[in-house]
């Protein structure tokens, strides 16, 4: 498999984010598939997370189609850099629950 994974990513993730100059992805394989870490600038940590983590799940899904499509499992861990302005869960106080979104579309989907 290329590295059209990786450079999927970083084409995604630099047109979101403020500072593209600073997205950085590293890609390792193992027997556990493909493990795509991504580094982005502090500021940008919020456009990368999304309200409530939404953009990060969107993105990994995106990841497991690609990673589908060429018969890998592509997994993606974001760092978190210090001075980030993504605050966690337990400094913003009680979250609201929205309705589950239904990825039955996507689980059927055959590539």
């Amino acid at each position: 498999m290329t590295n059209a994974d990786q450079q999927f990513l970083e084409t995604l993730v630099k047109a979101v984010v403020n500072n593209p100059n600073d997205v950085k992805v590293d890609r390792v394989v193992d027997e556990r598939g493909v493990l795509l870490t991504l580094d982005v600038n502090p500021q940008d940590m919020g456009y990368i997370i999304g309200r409530q983590g939404q953009t990060a799940h969107a993105i990994r899904t995106l990841l497991k189609i690609v990673g589908a499509k060429n018969n890998a499992r592509v997994n993606l861990k974001i760092n978190e850099p210090a001075g980030s302005e993504h605050r966690r869960r337990e400094d913003r106080g009680p979250v609201e629950t929205s309705a589950p979104v239904d990825t039955s579309a996507i689980d059927n989907l055959e590539i």
